[in-house]
C-alpha cells in the first residue's frame, strides 16, 4: 500500500490533471458496479418476498399452513434459489459511468478545489484552516458544485442512454431534488473535514474516495425511475408549483 502511495504521489505531481482523471473514472466505475449489484440483490429479494407470500397466502397453504410450514421449512432457502437470476454486470453502463468520472469529474473537480482554494483566501482574505474558511468552502462547494455536478450526471446519463431531450428533463426533474437532498445532509460534513485537514492537493483524491460510494448512490437514484419514495418529492414540488400559480 505505501508503495502505491508513493506511486500516485509521484503521478500527482508530475501528472496532475491526468492523474485526477484516470482516478475518477476508475473508482466511478467500480461505484456504478456497486450500484448493480445493490439494485440486483434488492430487486430479487423483493421477488423472493413476493413468491413466498404467494405461497402462504394461497387458500390451500392457509388451510394446511402449520404442517405445510414445518415441511417447508428445511427447504425454503432452496425454493428462493433462482439460477436464471444471476448478477452480471452491464459493461456498458459501467463504461458510460466511468466517461462521467474521466470526463466531468476529474478535471472540473480538479480546477474547482485549486480555484477555490485560491479564490477564498485572495478574495475573501480568509485565513487557511479557520472556522470562517471552511464554512465559505462548504457553502460554494455545496451551492455551486453539488448541483451543477448533480445536473450534468442526470443530464449526462439520460443522452448516454438514448434518450430525447424531452425524456432527459424529465429524468432530471424526477431524480435531481431527491438526490439533492439526500447528499445534502452527507456532503456538507465529508466537506468539512476535507477542507479542515486535508491538503488542497490531495482534496479532489478525499473526495473521490467517497465518490465511490456517491457514483453507487447516483447510479442507484438513476435507475429507481418512477420509485415511489421519488414520487412523494416530485409530488411535494408539483404541490408548490400549482399553489404558487393559484396565487397569480
Amino acid at each position: 500500500m505505501l508503495r502505491i502511495w508513493k506511486w500516485y504521489q509521484s503521478c500527482l505531481s508530475l501528472h496532475p490533471v491526468k492523474t485526477q482523471i484516470i482516478s475518477s473514472g476508475f473508482l466511478w466505475g467500480i461505484g456504478d458496479v456497486a450500484a448493480q449489484y445493490i439494485t440486483h440483490s434488492t430487486a430479487k429479494k423483493r421477488l423472493q418476498y413476493h413468491k413466498v407470500r404467494i405461497l402462504f397466502q394461497s387458500p390451500t397453504t392457509l388451510f394446511f399452513s402449520p404442517l405445510i410450514f414445518l415441511l417447508f421449512l428445511p427447504f425454503f432457502p432452496l425454493c428462493l434459489i433462482d439460477d436464471d437470476n444471476e448478477f452480471k454486470v452491464n459493461w456498458k453502463r459501467v463504461a458510460v459511468t466511468s466517461m462521467f468520472g474521466f470526463g466531468f469529474v476529474g478535471p472540473v473537480g480538479h480546477f474547482w478545489y485549486e480555484g477555490l482554494d485560491k479564490f477564498i483566501k485572495m478574495r475573501l482574505l480568509l485565513r487557511p484552516k479557520s472556522a470562517r474558511f471552511v464554512a465559505a468552502k462548504v457553502a460554494m462547494d455545496g451551492l455551486i458544485f453539488g448541483p451543477f455536478d448533480l445536473f450534468v450526471f442526470f443530464t449526462y446519463m439520460g443522452f448516454s442512454a438514448g434518450k430525447s431531450t424531452a425524456q432527459v428533463k424529465e429524468d432530471v426533474k424526477r431524480d435531481f431534488l431527491p438526490a439533492l437532498i439526500l447528499e445534502g445532509g452527507v456532503w456538507p460534513v465529508v466537506q468539512v473535514a476535507n477542507f479542515r485537514y486535508v491538503p488542497v492537493r490531495y482534496q479532489l483524491l478525499y473526495v473521490n474516495i467517497f465518490c465511490l460510494l456517491d457514483s453507487a448512490f447516483l447510479s442507484w437514484i438513476e435507475q429507481q425511475k418512477d420509485a415511489p419514495w421519488k414520487q412523494r418529492f416530485t409530488s411535494f414540488t408539483s404541490m408548490k408549483e400549482g399553489g404558487g400559480q393559484g396565487r397569480l
